[in-house]
Protein backbone atom coordinates (compact mmCIF):
# COMPACT_ATOMS: atom_id res chain seq x y z
CA UNK A 1 0.00 0.00 0.00
CA UNK A 2 1.28 3.40 -0.48
CA UNK A 3 2.53 5.75 2.01
CA UNK A 4 0.31 9.14 1.83
CA UNK A 5 2.20 12.17 2.42
CA UNK A 6 0.05 15.08 3.97
CA UNK A 7 1.20 18.70 2.41
CA UNK A 8 1.25 21.41 5.31
CA UNK A 9 1.40 24.75 4.07
CA UNK A 10 3.90 27.42 5.77
CA UNK A 11 1.52 29.17 7.24
CA UNK A 12 0.10 26.10 9.01
CA UNK A 13 3.77 24.98 9.81
CA UNK A 14 4.51 28.23 12.10
CA UNK A 15 1.48 28.58 13.59
CA UNK A 16 2.08 24.95 14.96
CA UNK A 17 5.55 25.76 16.20
CA UNK A 18 4.57 29.18 18.36
CA UNK A 19 1.74 27.42 20.15
CA UNK A 20 4.38 25.22 20.76
CA UNK A 21 7.11 27.71 21.78
CA UNK A 22 5.01 29.88 23.33
CA UNK A 23 2.65 27.83 25.37
CA UNK A 24 5.40 25.57 26.75
CA UNK A 25 2.85 22.99 25.87
CA UNK A 26 4.12 19.34 25.10
CA UNK A 27 4.81 18.46 21.35
CA UNK A 28 2.89 15.64 21.64
CA UNK A 29 0.18 17.60 23.13
CA UNK A 30 -0.24 20.03 20.44
CA UNK A 31 0.59 17.49 17.83
CA UNK A 32 -2.84 15.11 18.65
CA UNK A 33 -5.07 18.51 19.00
CA UNK A 34 -3.65 19.57 15.73
CA UNK A 35 -4.10 16.42 14.08
CA UNK A 36 -0.67 16.01 13.05
CA UNK A 37 1.96 13.38 14.05
CA UNK A 38 4.22 14.21 16.70
CA UNK A 39 7.39 13.59 15.29
CA UNK A 40 6.61 15.97 12.32
CA UNK A 41 5.91 18.54 14.56
CA UNK A 42 8.86 17.96 16.47
CA UNK A 43 11.02 18.39 13.47
CA UNK A 44 9.14 21.79 12.44
CA UNK A 45 10.12 23.09 16.00
CA UNK A 46 13.69 21.75 15.93
CA UNK A 47 13.86 23.56 12.64
CA UNK A 48 12.97 26.61 13.93
CA UNK A 49 15.08 26.38 17.36
CA UNK A 50 18.25 25.89 15.16
CA UNK A 51 17.22 28.69 12.78
CA UNK A 52 16.86 31.07 16.12
CA UNK A 53 20.51 29.74 17.63
CA UNK A 54 21.93 30.49 13.87
CA UNK A 55 20.67 33.87 14.10
CA UNK A 56 22.76 34.35 16.95
CA UNK A 57 20.34 37.05 17.98
CA UNK A 58 18.28 37.26 21.59
CA UNK A 59 14.46 37.77 21.20
CA UNK A 60 12.64 40.27 23.35
CA UNK A 61 11.72 38.06 26.30
CA UNK A 62 15.07 36.71 26.54
CA UNK A 63 16.79 40.19 25.85
CA UNK A 64 14.75 41.16 29.20
CA UNK A 65 15.08 38.44 31.50
CA UNK A 66 18.60 38.81 30.06
CA UNK A 67 18.79 42.41 31.59
CA UNK A 68 16.36 41.40 34.91
CA UNK A 69 19.20 38.79 35.68
CA UNK A 70 22.15 41.08 35.33
CA UNK A 71 20.54 43.19 37.37
CA UNK A 72 19.88 40.62 39.96
CA UNK A 73 23.34 39.35 40.00
CA UNK A 74 24.55 42.70 40.27
CA UNK A 75 22.78 43.33 43.56
CA UNK A 76 23.28 39.67 44.94
CA UNK A 77 26.91 40.52 45.17
CA UNK A 78 26.35 43.89 46.63
CA UNK A 79 24.11 42.16 49.37
CA UNK A 80 26.99 39.52 49.79
CA UNK A 81 29.81 41.68 49.97
CA UNK A 82 27.75 44.31 53.29
CA UNK A 83 26.92 41.05 54.74
CA UNK A 84 30.75 40.01 54.48
CA UNK A 85 32.00 43.13 55.88
CA UNK A 86 29.52 42.91 58.86
CA UNK A 87 30.52 39.63 59.66
CA UNK A 88 34.33 40.97 59.73
CA UNK A 89 32.89 43.65 62.36
CA UNK A 90 30.73 41.32 64.58
CA UNK A 91 33.61 38.94 64.91
CA UNK A 92 36.16 41.86 65.67
CA UNK A 93 33.69 43.19 68.47
CA UNK A 94 32.84 39.70 69.95
CA UNK A 95 36.91 39.16 70.21
CA UNK A 96 37.44 42.02 72.14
Amino acid sequence: MPEIRRRYDPEFKSGAVRIVLETGKPIAQVARDLGIHAGTLGNWVQKERLDRADNGQLDEDSMAELIRLRKEVAELRMERDVLKRSVVLWVKEATR
